[in-house]
């Protein structure tokens, strides 16, 4: 474990602090005091995962947790066809994989996966639309025609020239109620702004590719987002900055509305100011407390770095009634907290009315302690609905796809 003195007036990268390098000095702008936080890094030991470890996991009572398939690499999102195929992008190998459970034995061996698209660099998240797949990867969103064994044409750009990876490598996009794209692209670094206005955005794309529009920014990495299923208002999860102590800033839950700037990097949760980002280059010359006055606030929040990264509205049957139209939202887990957060799924549950009330854990156990040191064996992506009903999530770090079923309470 690294603990770091972080401070207003020393201002750098995540990048250059994990690294051990000089951080960058910048005055600090009159009237704002230096500010300072002990930050750690704490990255709980990887292990792979093995059959052994699957009782440390925990689903709620009258829940079952199974492994659909294993040895997939770095397994990231899902997207479930009708007839059970799943298309499966894996960032690192920056491909797409086609599995279906051709022999309706609940696991998907060898012989029921195949490669249908490679070559896509940083290959992550995927829709499907009039019977063409779209996959965004650094720069680019692909197309391809689907066949009805699951293999794809080769191929072809769709829309290009979107910002670098940087940090945040990691892209999503859906299909809106409005026929419209749309793509979320996180910020480059872990406290500044860049000249590209395109970062740290959703980003509303014409259905030919051909223009696009800024719908919202201030968000620095929105990867689960997704309109709720029966009041079709937008929601996402935000992640927090790093390297500002354990307890600040939170994931957030937004609502996500065009035009709305959401505050990163000056500001976080109901329009806090952040005290360790100087004022710096903020537009208009103005004070963080009012520049954070004209941005969006959160809806609700939940532990810092947890790393939320994908939200899945569940729309089945197969789980009781109080599940209909909530959300699961897969944490990827924390690097640089004391006490490691997310590592798990969470529930968000939405009340009558069709707003979200709570967040609470639905899947746990992948991160543990033994004496002093933490260790984990499972970093979360990806969460779909399968045509049973029951919810796929991805570990990219094994390669594993779990299955949580309900068979009734116990």
């Amino acid at each position: 474990m690294k603990r770091l003195l972080f401070s207003s007036l020393l201002v750098a990268s995540s990048l250059a602090l994990a690294q051990n390098t000089p951080p960058i000095a910048r005055p600090v702008p009159p009237g704002e005091p230096p500010v300072s936080a002990t930050v750690t890094r704490n990255e709980p030991t990887p292990l792979e995962f093995s059959m052994d470890k699957l009782s440390r996991l925990k689903v709620p009572a009258g829940f079952e947790l199974k492994v659909m398939a294993t040895g997939l690499g770095n397994a990231r999102m899902m997207h479930v066809m009708p007839d059970g195929g799943i298309y499966l992008t894996r960032r690192a190998q920056g491909d797409v994989y086609y599995l279906k459970d051709v022999n309706k034995d609940g696991k998907i061996e060898a012989v029921e996966r195949k490669q249908v698209a490679q070559n896509i660099k940083l290959a992550h998240g995927l829709d499907v639309r009039d019977g063409k797949l779209y996959v965004v990867g650094e720069k680019t969103i692909w197309v391809m025609t689907m066949a009805q064994d699951g293999t794809l044409s080769v191929p072809q750009v769709f829309a290009d020239g979107f910002p670098d990876a940087g940090q945040h490598p990691a892209r999503t996009l859906l299909w809106g109620y409005d026929g419209y794209l749309y793509a979320t692209f996180g910020s480059t670094n872990n406290d500044s702004r860049t000249p590209n206005p395109e970062e740290a955005t959703l980003l509303r794309i014409a259905p030919d590719g051909k223009s696009r529009e800024i719908f919202a920014s201030g968000l620095r990495h929105t990867i689960g987002f997704g309109w709720h299923p029966v009041t079709k208002v937008l929601y996402g999860f935000d992640q927090g900055s790093d390297w500002h102590g354990d307890n600040i800033p939170p994931e957030e839950m937004n609502v996500i509305e065009r035009g709305k700037n959401y505050g990163w990097p000056w500001c976080y949760g109901d329009k806090t100011p952040d005290p360790f980002v100087n004022v710096y280059n903020i537009p208009g010359k103005i004070s963080k407390a009012e520049y954070c006055a004209g941005t969006q606030g959160y809806l609700m929040g939940y532990t810092p770095h947890a790393a939320a990264i994908w939200m899945e509205y569940y729309t089945a049957a197969q789980f009781p009634l109080e599940y209909k139209n909530d959300a699961f939202v897969a944490m990827r887990g924390s690097w640089n907290r004391t006490e490691p957060s997310g590592y798990e799924v969470v529930r968000v549950d939405f009340d009558a009315a069709g707003k979200p009330s709570t967040i609470t854990p639905f899947l746990t156990g992948f991160v543990y302690q033994e004496g002093e040191v933490w260790k984990q064996f499972g970093r979360v992506a990806g969460v779909a609905q399968y045509t049973d009903g029951s919810l796929l999530v991805t570990d990219d770090q094994s390669g594993v796809i779990y299955q949580i079923s309900y068979t009734g309470a116990k």
